[in-house]
């Protein structure tokens, strides 16, 4: 069998692109490599990441692009023009689209992931034109695509009910946690510690800034127990779509130097931002499967997260159960219940110790291996049509 894999999304430069999907393509085909050296595989690049960047086995080849196909307006010709051509020439057997899009007329039968529905359900946090691709490639894919690959059982529910799509054709292949994500060592963790000038106490966030994950509401709780607590907030991502009124609204409600915007934090350091963390909060209104919280727990934070879209399945809220979870639930537009969760949580010790251990199983539930195993079933299943 011979797959073949979009993976232009992949980055190599340490900005916010090498988070999300990125951070899925690298496992995924990290993974692949691990359990599979059989079947051929042929892996489409952006400019400048090749085998020896990548460090695949013998069965992979890397076909850099000469364009640069990290740009949409590159990207999208290549995607819809010069994939079909590639693939006939490469004779693969599979291809596998990994964010949402496969050629319109693809030669081969196809595989597609499908990350979200953000595109149809937040159209407000997309440019017009990423919007209108977008949706138009997911409308493509549920139609043709021989399976769909969903995140999340949640992501897969969406897609069968939004996109119509029969549940047969839909398989649900969760992200994990890197095993860099665990809880570091103690002196490791000081040392960070000291370099970053942290307090002994803080509530972080880390995702883009941007109106889906509900930061407005986060300042807002945090505003009402600011004066309760001896653990600033501290705020790290990238800078997204329409992020200037989460700055407006922080200047707003006048929170001094108990508030804290860091930035994009590089990949190496996240782990240790999540472990000196003495609570993580994550209130977005949706996610596709929500990656921050599982890595937090990973790491052995105590987590708080809203009761929206994939947020409880990832921490383990079995059949919507919240006290079965290994996270406070809260509410995704009740600032006074997400403050009361964040006050009970930094002042309850042994609240803090139970989460944490059941945050360290809940990340144990999820493998890369394990997805990469299903993904390689459903080429398979593919192939064979």
């Amino acid at each position: 069998m011979h797959v073949a894999i979009n993976a232009h999304l992949l980055a190599h430069t340490r900005t916010f692109r090498r988070a999300g999907v990125s951070n899925y393509v690298e496992a995924l085909l990290i993974h692949l490599g691990a359990i599979d050296r059989q079947n051929q595989y042929t892996v489409y690049t952006t400019r400048g990441l090749d085998n020896g960047a990548l460090g695949l086995p013998s069965n992979f080849y890397v076909q850099p692009s000469r364009l640069p196909t990290i740009n949409p307006r590159v990207r999208i010709p290549w995607e819809q023009l010069l994939a079909p051509a590639l693939l006939r020439f490469a004779r693969a057997d599979v291809y596998h689209g990994v964010l949402n899009v496969m050629p319109l007329v693809c030669p081969v039968p196809s595989v597609v992931t499908i990350h979200d529905l953000s595109a149809f359900l937040f159209p407000q946090t997309f440019r017009r034109v990423n919007r209108i691709y977008t949706r138009w490639a997911i409308r493509v894919a549920a139609r043709r695509a021989r399976y769909l690959l969903a995140v999340s059982e949640f992501t897969r529910r969406e897609i069968v009910r939004w996109l119509h799509v029969p549940p047969e054709r839909v398989v649900v292949t969760p992200n994990a946690a890197d095993a860099r994500f665990a809880p570091p060592d103690p002196t490791t963790l000081e040392a960070f510690r000291r370099r970053a000038g942290l307090p002994d106490r803080f509530v972080l966030f880390l995702g883009t800034l941007e109106p889906r994950k509900n930061l407005t509401l986060l300042l807002e709780a945090y505003a009402r127990i600011v004066r309760d607590v001896d653990a600033p907030l501290i705020i790290g991502g990238a800078k997204g779509w329409l992020y200037e009124p989460i700055l407006a609204r922080a200047e707003q409600l006048g929170l001094g130097d108990r508030l804290r915007f860091v930035g994009y934090i590089d990949q190496e350091d996240q782990a240790l931002w999540y472990a000196a963390a003495t609570i993580f909060v994550f209130p977005s209104l949706y996610e596709g499967f929500g990656m921050p919280p599982l890595e937090a727990m990973a790491c052995g934070t105590p987590v708080i997260v809203s009761s929206s879209s994939s947020l409880p399945e990832v921490v383990g809220a079995i059949d919507g159960h919240p006290d079965q979870a290994a996270a406070l639930i809260v509410p995704p537009t009740d600032a006074d219940a997400l403050a009361e969760a964040m006050l009970r949580l930094l002042s309850d010790a042994e609240l803090r110790a139970e989460l944490r251990a059941r945050g360290l199983a809940r990340a144990r539930c999820f493998s890369w291996r394990t997805t990469a195993e299903r993904t390689l079933e459903v080429y398979r299943q593919a192939a064979c049509g």
